[in-house]
């Protein structure tokens, strides 16, 4: 019988509290540690602040009910009260793309305060190659008087979970795992196998684990960026691009993704940037290509409908879907974001909606907020994110509506076009 564990999550975010539950389902004492009071109130009152996970609130509920799951802002606190200690707390770029460490230090030297001789400390958010090593080793050993592999045990594991889906992907994907040293290694591995339904792939070393998951992102970046640059190319040589990607990719050894007006989320836009803050001239000339393609996709998706609609100073132009991708409620580098601000600097009066927001949430980004049960009117639409509320969509609604920009290429174009509608994609541009 696996043994259990007293363990604190410090982060309890979209990845870090579906973990948490995770863990108490398998008899081990959980305590996560957040800065936010009201996440901490809410786990503390056995309720998930995290909408949209299936089985994630009654998983919190449970574990509540079953005094195997708390919370606290202590991060100290529950860190010297835990054998494991899993920092998740998000890594992001600054405006210069390279990695800001302030929120991760700040949660590392909490950590560091409160661990215990023995203790094994996992780093789940994702890292640079080498930071487990040279930045959070030296920043827990700074503040624990502990030696790194003789008075603590540190290894990094990826996280591998997809919002709207983390607790199925826990028990489906692999848990990478990789230590400073074989004891390290040998702790996290034997923590893991009692903590996941999923196998348990022990890697050389943290650089290791590290280097999985920024490849792992890198290719689906590149990846998407490749599928924009044949659609630009197929569609204007006139090529069906949904049926060409289809047939290529019932070869095994295709796996062409899906193009579209920008890359949003907080993995695959920032993600590569890890790899080119550490880069030389010459060493990653492929993933910066990828990374610049897919950052221009929105501007060059604005600048289609400005032809298409004949200057777009002036014209209301409907944004649906905000999300950076569809069927969840997450705003993390979202096109969005950049398709707003450029539509805005050409003039147009933006229009939004998205159904997993609040009109308050959708009115602090400075747009109209509309309601779709009503006429509407609107020169221009583009499907931004392709939630399954826009699968029914009464498009007569729309009234005046001349271009559609299906950001996505989601849409039944047909349908649209014997209104009289002209709809643009990445692989059709107007015609002009």
């Amino acid at each position: 019988m696996s043994r259990a564990y007293r363990v604190a999550v410090v982060g309890l975010g979209k990845i870090g509290l579906p973990l948490a539950a995770q863990l108490a389902t398998k008899g081990h004492t959980v305590v996560g540690a957040d800065i936010n009071p009201q996440v901490v109130a809410s786990v503390e009152a056995g309720r998930s602040h995290i909408d949209g996970e299936p089985g994630l609130v009654e998983a919190v509920r449970a574990a509540a009910d079953a005094g195997r799951l708390s919370a606290t802002t202590d991060t100290t606190d529950a860190t010297r009260r835990s054998e494991v200690a899993i920092v998740i707390v998000p890594l992001v770029v600054g405006a210069d793309k390279k990695p800001d460490y302030d929120n991760l230090d700040a949660a590392l030297r909490a950590v560091g305060k409160g661990l215990q001789r023995g203790s094994l400390v996992i780093v789940e958010t994702t890292l640079p190659m080498g930071a487990t090593r040279k930045h959070v080793a030296p920043i827990l050993e700074s503040e624990s008087g502990l030696a790194p592999g003789e008075g603590f045990y540190l290894a990094f594991s990826p996280e591998r979970v997809y919002a709207g889906r983390a607790l199925q992907d826990l028990a489906r994907y692999p848990k990478i795992v990789g230590g400073i040293d074989a004891e390290s290694t040998r702790r996290a591995l034997e923590f893991y196998q009692a903590s996941l339904d999923a196998d348990v792939r022990v890697v050389a070393n943290s650089e290791t684990a590290e280097f999985a998951k920024l490849a792992e992102t890198t290719y689906r970046d590149v990846n998407i960026a490749l599928a924009n640059q044949l659609a630009l190319y197929g569609g204007a040589r006139g090529a069906d691009l949904k049926e060409a990607f289809e047939a290529a990719n019932s070869q095994p050894f295709s796996h062409l993704h899906r193009p579209g007006i920008g890359v949003g989320g907080h993995c695959i836009p920032v993600y590569p940037h890890f790899l080119l803050s550490d880069s030389s001239d010459g060493e990653l000339d492929l993933v910066r290509i990828a990374r610049d393609v897919n950052d221009g996709m929105a501007a060059r998706s604005v600048r289609w409908l400005d032809d298409a609609v004949g200057g777009l100073a002036g014209k209301r132009v409907l944004v649906l879907g905000l999300s950076y991708r569809e069927d969840v409620k997450e705003l993390s580098f979202s096109t969005a974001l950049a398709v707003i601000e450029l539509l805005r600097s050409a003039g147009a009066i933006v229009l939004a909606h998205d159904p997993h927001f609040s009109a308050s949430e959708l009115a602090a980004l400075e747009v109209e907020v509309v309601d779709l049960e009503k006429p509407l009117a609107v020169d221009a639409a583009i499907v931004q994110a392709y939630h399954r509320e826009y699968r029914d969509l009464d498009w007569g609604r729309l009234v005046g509506l001349r271009v559609v920009l299906d950001g996505r290429g989601a849409l039944g174009a047909a349908a649209l076009r014997s209104r009289g509608i002209e709809v643009i994609s990445v692989g059709q541009p107007p015609a002009r």
